[in-house]
């Protein structure tokens, strides 16, 4: 079992930055494929990025390919997620999400992780 917190979340104007970061407690993190989600008000939960545990390649939403980073450090039982060119569309409460099972064609599905961070809040003003 694996238990997820987020924090960096913020306030910034259009076209800034923020790191947010994802940190786990218990055992074997590296046999978790780690995904960040997010959620604006009225919206469904949405995939942003993810790192899969048996794969080094980062995958990213059409969204935001090109203006956030995601990185992994195993040893540290932490994901990070670099955003630049922040938007006003990219306001929403994110969320990193761990699964030890999930597959290639549902790494962007929420039903399909087990273990949820609780959230951090991202504002990004024009």
């Amino acid at each position: 079992q694996v238990q997820l917190a987020e924090s960096g979340g913020g306030s910034v104007k259009a076209g800034g930055s923020l790191s947010l970061s994802c940190t786990a407690s218990g055992p074997s993190f590296s046999t978790y494929s780690i995904t960040w989600f997010r959620q604006a008000p009225g919206k469904e939960r949405e995939f942003v990025a993810a790192r899969r545990r048996f794969n080094s390649n980062p995958l990213y939403a059409d969204s935001v390919k090109g203006r956030f980073a995601m990185s992994r450090d195993n040893n540290k039982k932490t994901v990070t997620l670099q955003m630049n060119g922040l938007q006003p569309e990219d306001t929403a409460v994110y969320y990193c999400a761990a699964s030890d099972s999930v597959i290639l064609s549902q790494i962007g599905a929420p039903n399909a992780y087990r273990y949820w961070g609780q959230g951090t809040q991202v504002t990004v003003s024009s």
